[in-house]
C-alpha cells in the first residue's frame, strides 16, 4: 500500500476492493483524453494540477437555476423554450437539488466492473411524452455563431451523454435529445457600467450513449493493470512532465 492509498484510501483504486469505486463524469473524460493521467490519478493518487474556479460561470449557472426553478414550481414553460419551439417544462422531482450538487449528483453502480459512475446535472426538462430532456448551462463570450462544432466542444456532447445514460440506468425515460443553454456575454458594448448583457441561445444535441459501456470496461481494465499506460496523443500534462525531466 503506497502513501497515497494510506492518505486517502477511498479515492485510490485497489484491484481487489469489494466496495464500488466512484468515478465522476470528468474522470471518464480524463480517461478518453489520456489513460496515463487517469491511471496516475486513480491508482497512485497523482492527480493533474488543479485549475482555478470560474466564479463568473458559476454565478451565471446559479442564476439560471433560480430562474428555471421559479417555473418548475408553477409548471410553466420558459419564454426561451417557447422561442425555440421546445414543448416542455422544467422537471420537478424531490432529488433535483441532490442531482445538481457537485460531488453528489446522480449515480449508478456498473455491476460488471463495480465502478460507481456519477455526475451532477445543471437542469432537467420533461416533454409532453414524459421523456426527460437533459439540459446543460454554458457561459461564454464570443462573436462567433454558437454551435457544438469546435473540437473542444466535443467533450460537451460526451458530458451530456453520460448524464443521459445515468438517468436511463436509474430507470427514467430519457429522450436522446438534450439541450445546451448558452449565455453569451456581449463584449461589444461601448462601456461597462458594472454590468454584462447576455444573449441566450439554445443548441440541440441528439446523444448517442453506445460508447459508454465499452469505455467503462476499458477504464476497469486500465485500473487493474500493474503498468502505467501510455499517454494520450494530445495530453499537455504528460508533455509538460516529459519536458520538466530534462531539467532534473
Amino acid at each position: 500500500m503506497n502513501k497515497y492509498t494510506q492518505k486517502s484510501g477511498k479515492w485510490i483504486y485497489q484491484p481487489n476492493q469489494t466496495t464500488p469505486f466512484r468515478l465522476s463524469r470528468t474522470r471518464i473524460e480524463m480517461f478518453i483524453d489520456c489513460p496515463r493521467c487517469f491511471y496516475l490519478a486513480n491508482r497512485l493518487g497523482l492527480g493533474r494540477p488543479s485549475m482555478p474556479g470560474f466564479s463568473l460561470n458559476t454565478a451565471v449557472d446559479a442564476l439560471l437555476k433560480k430562474e428555471f426553478d421559479l417555473l418548475r414550481d408553477s409548471k410553466q414553460t420558459h419564454e426561451l423554450m417557447k422561442q425555440y419551439g421546445i414543448d416542455a417544462i422544467p422537471f420537478q422531482h424531490p432529488n433535483m437539488d441532490k442531482w445538481r450538487e457537485n460531488f453528489v449528483g446522480i449515480n449508478y453502480v456498473h455491476k460488471p466492473t463495480n465502478l460507481e459512475i456519477f455526475g451532477a446535472v445543471d437542469d432537467i426538462w420533461i416533454d409532453k411524452n414524459g421523456e426527460l430532456l437533459i439540459v446543460d448551462y454554458k457561459s461564454t463570450s464570443t462573436q462567433e455563431e454558437i454551435s457544438l462544432e469546435s473540437e473542444y466542444k466535443q467533450g460537451y456532447k460526451k458530458q451530456m451523454e453520460v448524464y443521459q445514460w445515468l438517468f436511463r440506468m436509474n430507470g427514467f425515460k430519457v429522450s436522446p435529445v438534450g439541450y445546451f443553454v448558452f449565455a453569451n456575454a456581449d463584449k461589444g458594448l461601448p462601456k461597462f457600467d458594472g454590468r454584462l448583457d447576455f444573449k441566450m441561445t439554445i443548441v440541440k444535441h441528439e446523444g448517442n450513449t453506445d460508447w459508454i459501456e465499452p469505455t467503462i470496461l476499458a477504464m476497469h481494465e486500465c485500473l487493474n493493470q500493474n503498468t502505467i499506460p501510455k499517454s494520450g496523443e494530445k495530453c499537455e500534462y504528460c508533455e509538460y512532465r516529459k519536458l520538466t525531466h530534462k531539467f532534473d
